[in-house]
């Protein structure tokens, strides 16, 4: 943004509405959209737009989206005079050197800093708001992070004048008649560079070196009541100057010598480089990504298959147990955190959910079904674009919240509103890096602090550069990049452009030239919903021929296994999934057959002609003895027990048997006694006497009260349809084009109603207040401007209870209406009388 000179401005605002009242809707939409919050909602004028502006929680909600060398040049005018002056701001920021490199970069963090309201005035007059400059000024109980301490004048207040005389005498300085010339007289000392190095040029070594460590803060220190002869020396001459008993601090003026002119000890214009840690062929990194989004589909598709009949329970205050996570992260061969993420990944997905019941568990939601019927890269693309908006945040689960209670998977707390925006920018950053170039993790966290520096946090408490943690490794679990490089499907995804042939750090940039590279906008601009599904599409497109070509056939071995050379078709791979155990997973997969996956088929409804049939149709090997042995074993002892509800009873037509499980000591808890020849009564529930009979070794059924064999399929539970949990968002969400533009038509037209001179005697507007007439006076006063064709002033109140300010000019009045032509809407418009809360006539030269 061009600095502004005095000749181009007519007038120098007295105000910051004032200063808003000059800006070009262009630039006061561009205002409102770096702003959300200031148009929720819509102010009525832009003296109200003015003060929301300067309120406390906007202005650190501003102040906190800046980045590091914005943030500096805020600080720098927080410690200024007010007003100060373009070229003593330059001072400050790029000291007695003049760093050319802060020099360049100082006007675009300016224009950023009047974008956003933070500064207003022209280059001559530049004003921090008010609410800025407290946050920011130094006090002894908010250190500026500047490490200035108070000028000379604010050290003074307070001081004895006798006691400032001495000092200006010690100084070096004529004595004055009062102690406001004395204290600007020593301010005028401490400010000459040249005055300044000659009283510095007599000082003890062991002052200066007192100096050396306050110069750069904090800039207060400790005394006793008789000070060190280094110390005196420099209280003697105002050099440092008494605050509180026992405790001195370095004036402004002093430090600001010491440092030559810099008001921060290491000025940052440019942001740090994104550097490499390894560059790869991009054909490895979109494979190698590729391998891992298959692998993360097979992972959800595994959690979802453990809880298809019922997951874990919900615990009271939400979320699932310590238990149930190391259970999952058993089942799915993963770390606890990484199970955390692939849990949260569902849910988020709107693949699992809490099914209602009573005694509520999770389970598989209407919509995995659907989820599992598409093809590969589709699924894919579902799971990533549930993941990139996201606010819930599996890496916090483990910790603890600000009640010192444990954050579980799936439970409330986990949502953090910046994990979107973190998550994209981490992306973005990756995009800009050539093609298969991985950045090191360390850099990336150095350039996200820069774009959003901590604000009197400490390191522990970088949610940011945690949350940027998680980002890299779930976008690596996910397969969006492959060995740390941003892959060709995941570039798509972001709606990236293609990868530049070099880093973009290392364009050319100084004055005169274009926006330097390292001065563009660095806030993410996140994809509408349509800009992300036609995203999400290009992404599965260019993930399609990367993923494996599912199989139709096994290779059955003569040691009871199955090796799967690769992914199976769905019905095959559910088939296999109920005949078999998975033994070992990979590039391959293992299948092992046993007694109980077998009778696990056989329970699904399957003869053993079908599983015989099943296995030749789709073996490439022929079928082994042994297993052919295995089924037909288990099949012809499967069903001879049956097991019904009595409350359960053993059925079997060999009576020998049932003798055999009587006699068995294992079956002492299950309280059976003989009601016949071949009948069993059992004191357990039907599910546990079918349990404790195959852990006897027995392959029982269960029946129906009609005495037909149940079939047991698997899928069977599903919650209730449900909706994906919504992010939370992370303040008010940036207004588009149309909202932007009626909010400063809206803002205008109120304006221009507040501001617009009225006729002497009428009552100015105070704080937006609309006029007040009784109905009578309101009518006459109308139909009086249809006559004379003068514009008037009124208030009115909408159908939903809305006040705004419009200047009108009334055409007709008739049935409780005025039609009048609305100068504010510049349009014909028709108002109820009723809803307009009073008039006042405009002067005779308003326009």
């Amino acid at each position: 943004m061009d600095r502004m000179s005095t000749e181009d401005r007519p007038s120098a605002p007295r105000s910051l509405a004032e200063a808003l009242r000059g800006r070009d809707d262009v630039s006061l939409g561009a205002l409102l959209r770096s702003r959300p919050d200031l148009i929720t909602p819509v102010p009525t004028d832009l003296t109200q737009l003015a003060t929301r502006a300067g309120t406390r929680a906007s202005v650190v909600r501003a102040l906190e989206r800046l980045d590091r060398f914005a943030l500096q040049t805020a600080e720098a005018l927080a410690v200024a005079a007010d007003p100060a002056t373009y070229d003593e701001l330059l001072g400050l920021m790029a000291g007695d050197d003049a760093d050319p490199a802060v020099a360049a970069a100082l006007p675009h963090a300016l224009g950023v800093l009047r974008e956003q309201a933070l500064v207003w005035g022209g280059d001559d007059r530049l004003r921090l708001v008010r609410t800025a400059r407290e946050l920011l000024a130094p006090s002894p109980q908010h250190p500026s992070p500047t490490g200035l301490g108070p000028t000379v004048q604010e050290a003074t207040a307070g001081m004895s004048p006798g006691r400032i005389q001495e000092i200006v005498t010690a100084a070096g300085l004529p004595s004055t008649h009062d102690s406001v010339s004395a204290v600007t007289s020593l301010t005028e000392l401490f400010s000459d560079r040249r005055r300044m190095a000659a009283l510095l040029a007599g000082a003890p070594a062991d002052s200066l070196d007192v100096l050396e460590r306050l110069v750069w803060g904090p800039p207060y220190g400790q005394v006793t009541a008789d000070p060190a002869p280094r110390l005196r020396w420099l209280l003697d001459r105002g050099l440092l100057l008494p605050t509180a008993p026992g405790t001195v601090v370095l004036p402004r003026e002093v430090a600001l010598h010491l440092r030559r002119g810099l008001a921060h000890r290491t000025p940052e214009p440019v942001p740090p480089t994104v550097e490499a840690a390894a560059v790869h062929r991009p054909q490895v990194v979109d494979s190698t990504a590729a391998g891992q989004a298959y692998t993360s589909l097979a992972t959800v598709e595994e959690l979802l298959k453990d809880w298809d009949e019922g997951g874990p329970a919900v615990l009271r205050a939400g979320g699932l147990s310590v238990r149930d996570l190391k259970r999952t992260a058993v089942a799915l061969d993963v770390p606890e955190p990484v199970a955390a993420f692939w849990v949260e990944l569902a849910y988020a997905a709107g693949l699992i959910a809490p099914d209602g019941e009573a005694d509520e568990r999770y389970a598989a939601t209407p919509a995995y079904d659907e989820w599992r019927e598409l093809p590969a890269a589709e699924r894919w693309s579902r799971l990533v674009t549930a993941w990139l908006p996201a606010t819930r945040t599996a890496g916090l689960v483990g910790g603890r919240d600000a009640k010192d209670r444990t954050l579980s998977a799936l439970g409330p707390g986990l949502d953090r509103s910046a994990a979107p925006e973190v998550r994209h920018r981490v992306l973005a950053l990756l995009a800009g890096l050539p093609e298969g170039t991985a950045p090191a993790a360390e850099s990336v966290l150095a350039r996200l602090r820069w774009e959003r520096p901590l604000r009197g946090a400490q390191p522990e408490d970088d949610l940011r550069g945690r949350l940027a943690q998680w980002a890299l490794s779930e976008a690596e679990l996910l397969g969006v990049t492959g060995r740390g490089a941003l892959s060709a499907h995941g570039r798509a995804l972001l709606g990236a452009p293609a990868a530049p042939a070099k880093s973009p750090e290392a364009e050319p940039s100084g004055p005169g030239d274009k926006l330097p590279v390292h001065h563009r906008p660095t806030h993410v601009t996140t994809l509408s919903a349509t800009e992300q599904a036609v995203a999400s599409a290009a992404a599965a497109r260019l993930l399609t021929p990367l993923l494996p070509e599912p199989l139709d056939h096994v290779l059955l071995q003569a040691d009871l296994t199955a090796v799967a050379p690769g992914p199976l078709r769905r019905p095959l791979a559910d088939m296999l999934g109920a005949l078999a155990d998975v033994e070992s997973k990979g590039g391959a997969t293992v299948y092992r057959f046993t007694p109980g996956s077998v009778r696990r088929a056989l329970d699904a409804g399957q003869s053993a002609s079908d599983l015989h049939a099943f296995l030749a149709a789709h073996s490439r090997t022929p079928v082994p003895q042994p297993l052919t042995y295995l089924i037909d074993d288990v099949a012809r002892r499967h069903g001879h027990l049956r097991v019904g509800a009595a409350s359960a009873y053993v059925r079997c037509d060999d009576d020998a048997v049932l003798g055999e499980i009587l006699a068995d000591k294992r079956a002492a808890s299950l309280g059976l006694r003989r009601l016949a020849p071949t009948v069993l009564a059992a004191q357990s529930d039907p599910a546990g006497l079918l349990e404790g009979l195959r852990a006897m070794g027995f392959a029982p059924a269960a029946e129906s009260a009609e005495g037909d064999v149940l079939i047991t399929r698997a899928h069977a539970h599903r919650t209730p349809p449900r909706t994906a949990p919504e992010p939370v968002p992370d303040g008010p969400p940036v207004p588009d084009d149309t909202l932007l533009a009626a909010a400063v038509r809206a803002i205008r037209a109120g304006d221009l109603a507040s501001t617009t001179p009225r006729k002497p005697g009428t009552a100015p507007a105070v704080n937006g207040e609309l006029p007040r007439t009784g109905s009578a006076e309101t009518l006459a006063t109308m139909q009086a401007a249809v006559l004379t064709g003068e514009a008037l002033w009124i208030g009115y109140v909408n159908a939903e209870g809305a006040a705004s300010q419009r200047v009108i000019a009334p055409i007709r009045v008739e049935g409780g209406f005025v039609t009048a032509y609305d100068h504010t809407a510049d349009e014909v418009r028709t108002y109820p009388l009723h809803r307009i809360t009073g008039v006042a006539e405009l002067a005779d030269d308003a326009g």
